[in-house]
């Protein structure tokens, strides 16, 4: 694996030890970052994804549009579009005045992170 690759891994799983961080916390979460966090790091690993594919990613944060631009390069790549959906607009909705996420938002935001975050490290790990 590349530089870049390696510095898009290393920066979607600071994304992600930070959404985790915050969902443990004690008092006071920020459920909006947790939500943030974990659309950040499925999009860091998906463009790294893409790089790995010779594909130059765009400057998005809409992973459904990133997914269109994987699905065609990567023949393993495969996920729910409602998922990506789901964290795209809890990273963009919940990030102005306005719209809140609670705890249970957080916590599917999460979920999804972690089982496309494993999915996408499986695929970046093959040669």
């Amino acid at each position: 694996m590349n530089e870049i690759i390696d510095e898009w891994i290393r920066k979607a799983d600071a994304d992600y030890a930070t959404a985790c961080r915050e969902m443990s916390a004690d008092e006071n979460v920020n459920f909006d970052a947790v939500c943030f966090h974990s659309q950040q790091c499925i999009e860091k690993l998906m463009k790294a994804l893409l790089i790995k594919n010779n594909v130059t990613p765009p400057k998005t944060h809409d992973l459904f549009q990133l997914n269109l631009l994987l699905t065609p390069v990567c023949k393993k790549w495969s996920c729910r579009c409602e998922d990506l959906r789901y964290l795209t607009r809890a990273a963009v909705d919940f990030r102005y005045p306005g719209e809140f996420a609670d705890k249970d938002e957080a916590a599917e935001a999460v979920e999804i992170c972690s089982k496309l975050r494993t999915f996408l490290h499986q695929l970046l790990a093959e040669n």
